[in-house]
């Protein structure tokens, strides 16, 4: 983890592995403070608070949830006196998607020989994911903190006259997507919106609601954006990240239309100049997001966590790389 001054009272804390649970989380210091997103486990939240304290060295105020998924709010146990800020859905959601239990299991499961054998002959893909994750997190002791202070659509805070906006921009990635905006130092927190060098992931909407927001990334013209993975980077983040989601979704839909699988087209479908991007097998998700609206599904329609890390590892298998997530 680096921090990283993107402003004159802006900061970031970039997890430069950038593979999945490696969230990256935001600092304005100024009207008492406030932290936007805070980690994936104890140790990383902490260490973030030690770097942020380098430039805010009390606690902050406010701690702002850009959306509901556990590597953005599995911290906020750690900042039991602050206002926590987020989107109308994003309590509720976070009892549905980010209860510690089934993802300490799993990390208890593949550091054990015998459970980890049994998982990986059942789910190799779960089993590849969570030993991922085990070389550096710890789920434990994790307990889930919900935002107290909700919105509907926009938000704003005055800290020492500046303006800050919170804008409801979901379901894009998840339900309660919100981006920050800090107009008069040109920096937006995208939230996972944005996957910066890495591929994204989509649990929850639709590949329009996405396009519309990377379009809003574009149109607010900051000079910093700070995603939700990877490292920093202007509008020509958002622009490539929005070429990439035109290509898989103009490619599903020819693999489609030939009668294929979401698994089998995403073995077909070439990773093309996004192949350098962490986790390219996660292309299963994008084609297979597609096929859903394809045959007119609902956005919120469910994941089968397994079977979708499964198929990840089958893709990568068939590609011949080392799966990653």
């Amino acid at each position: 983890m680096k921090m990283h001054q993107v402003s004159d009272h802006c900061y970031a804390v970039i997890n430069e592995k950038n593979r999945v649970c490696d969230a990256n989380s935001g600092l304005i210091n100024c009207g008492g403070g406030v932290v936007i997103d805070t980690q994936s486990d104890l140790s990383h939240a902490n260490r973030m608070i030690d770097l942020f304290s380098k430039v805010w060295p009390a606690m902050p105020k406010r701690v702002i949830n850009t959306h509901e998924d556990a590597d953005h709010v599995w911290g906020n146990q750690l900042f039991d006196k602050a206002e926590i800020i987020a989107h109308r859905s994003v309590p509720e959601r976070m009892k549905q998607v980010a209860e510690p239990e089934e993802s300490q299991k799993l990390l208890h499961s593949v550091g054990k020989f015998l459970t980890r054998l049994m998982l990986k002959t059942l789910h190799p893909g779960l089993a590849a994911a969570g030993q991922q994750l085990l070389e550096d997190y710890n789920f434990d002791g994790i307990k889930l903190v919900l935002p107290t202070t909700l919105f509907d659509t926009k938000y704003e805070l005055n800290l020492d006259g500046k303006e800050v906006h919170l804008i409801y921009v979901g379901p894009c990635h998840q339900v309660g997507d919100t981006i920050i905006h800090m107009p008069e130092e040109k920096v937006v927190f995208a939230g996972d919106v944005l996957f910066r060098q890495c591929t994204p992931m989509g649990w929850t909407g639709s590949y329009e609601k996405w396009f519309q927001c990377l379009d809003l990334l574009i149109e607010l013209k900051p000079d910093v954006i700070v995603p939700g993975h990877g490292p920093l980077c202007g509008i020509e983040g958002a622009i490539e990240m929005k070429a990439y989601l035109q290509y898989v979704r103009g490619e599903a839909k020819m693999s489609f239309d030939q009668g294929l699988t979401s698994l089998d087209a995403a073995k077909r479908i070439e990773f093309g100049p996004y192949g350098e991007w962490r986790a390219p097998a996660r292309l299963y998700m994008n084609v297979e997001r597609a096929y859903r609206e394809f045959r007119n599904e609902p956005p919120d329609a469910p994941w089968d966590s397994s079977a979708t890390f499964d198929a990840i590892f089958q893709v990568a298998k068939s590609k011949g790389i080392t799966p990653e997530f």
